[in-house]
């Protein structure tokens, strides 16, 4: 009799070989096809539930199909057998899901407002918080307005100079941006935009009856500054750009500006990378690429600005010269969706350049030594405003008040005052405080 060999494919050893293998593989898809589901229904909708309901929909149609196919292979299958195996994986999922796509980051209590903070209702929506040294004697008609960095990152307080400058007679006002800090934030984050920052800074030089404002804008805030110069330019007396970023988002998007994270320690790398790795914000960031409203309703602000001040608290001192004290913290609240969505925006704008090139407003510009942001950034401002000068300051990182805080009152007070700004200082001179200004422009 002869020995019939059955084809490999019909071999029941290679069958259940081949189920097993379908079966693992559709236990690893499942969970990657619920999460696809998840961020594409983004498209459509920005509600939680609908975006799981979908999610969930499509991990069982994957769970079925090849859930049902590998257990045929295996020789169990049916409809009973599918249906519980699609299941028991919804389950998994389901249970994978709230331990870390739906699990709260730590959110703490909300914090004791200083009592010298006050609030400013304008006509934008924003209720903007903020804080003020009065001028001393006749107040002089050119409030001075400082603008913090990030966008998102606040400072606390009267700003190093305010109140020497309030002593000189201007009066001094120093705002957390809206969506940062203590002031509101916006239930739409698609309203973060440039233009509206630019609003409610010249809503708030209406309230306060300026015809023309001072601004000193830190980082960000120079950028800003600019901004308000290319749409508000008779409006602006004197402008001072402190270690300013990017005068043309589209030409320095993301990092290109400068990497202000290149300082950091290998335990402060380790760190950062836990805390870029919460599967919540991984979820979110993707979200905000298809759905900025949609991520916005699963994490909201208190969470990812909890989250942007644990980062700004290990990066504090990564932007300062060598061997510098370190920069205090404060706890005034970072903003995360006025960052996200403010960087975005600018990134789209128009070059502003053409307009500013036009703008006969006398500025400062200030560079420290050891600035993260590529020399050329500042130098751009320094090209494009044509009655301004740049000076570089030695012995100073990014923020130049913090590190050479004498140097940088002196020079604000000299620019503002029409006095000759301070000559430089020999290193070494003992002064405390003192730094080296090279003075650069007409």
């Amino acid at each position: 009799m002869a020995l019939r060999i059955p084809p490999l494919g019909q071999s029941p050893l290679v069958r259940r070989i081949c189920g097993g293998l379908l079966l693992a593989v559709t236990v690893a898809l499942v969970p990657a096809a619920a999460a696809a589901g998840f961020v594409v229904a983004a498209f459509a909708t920005a509600s939680v539930p609908l975006l799981a309901a979908t999610g969930l929909a499509v991990a069982a149609v994957v769970a079925a199909l090849l859930g049902g196919a590998a257990l045929s292979l295996l020789g169990k299958g049916g409809l009973r057998a599918t249906a519980a195996l699609t299941g028991i994986l919804l389950l998994g999922v389901t249970s994978l899901a709230a331990a870390t796509v739906f699990r709260p980051m730590p959110t703490p209590a909300a914090g004791r407002v200083p009592s010298d903070v006050r609030f400013w209702n304008l006509p934008t929506g924003s209720r903007v918080a903020y804080v003020h040294a009065p001028a001393v004697g006749t107040p002089r008609p050119t409030p001075v307005i400082f603008l913090h960095g990030g966008p998102g990152t606040p400072a606390e307080g009267i700003p190093t100079g305010g109140r020497e400058l309030a002593a000189d007679g201007f009066e001094v006002y120093s705002y957390d941006q809206v969506g940062a800090g203590r002031s509101s934030r916006l239930s739409d984050v698609t309203g973060y935009t440039v233009a509206r920052q630019v609003a409610d800074l010249d809503a708030i030089r209406r309230l306060l009856g300026a015809d023309r404002i001072v601004l000193v804008g830190q980082s960000w805030g120079g950028s800003l500054a600019a901004q308000y110069l290319r749409a508000h330019a008779p409006h602006v007396a004197k402008a001072v750009f402190t270690s300013p970023g990017a005068l043309w988002g589209r030409e320095y998007p993301g990092s290109k500006a400068g990497e202000p994270w290149d300082g950091l320690t290998p335990a402060q790398r380790s760190r950062r990378d836990d805390l870029d790795s919460r599967p919540r914000l991984i979820t979110a960031s993707l979200l905000l690429g298809v759905n900025p409203r949609a991520a916005h309703a699963l994490a909201g602000d208190r969470e990812l600005d909890h989250w942007m001040h644990e980062l700004a608290l290990l990066g504090k001192n990564t932007t300062s010269c060598v061997g510098a004290a370190p920069t205090e913290a404060h706890n005034n609240p970072q903003g995360f969706y006025s960052n996200q969505m403010t960087v975005k925006d600018f990134e789209q704008l128009p070059d502003p350049r053409p307009v500013l090139r036009g703008v006969h407003v006398p500025s400062l510009i200030l560079r420290g030594q050891c600035d993260f942001v590529k020399p050329e950034v500042t130098q751009e401002y320094r090209r494009t405003l044509p009655d301004s000068r740049l000076v570089r300051v030695l012995g100073a990182g990014h923020a130049i008040a913090h590190a050479q805080p004498r140097l940088y009152t002196a020079l604000l007070r000299a620019f503002l005052l029409d006095k000759p700004l301070p000559a430089p200082e020999a290193p070494g001179s003992g002064v405390p405080g003192a730094g080296h200004a090279s003075p650069t422009g007409p």
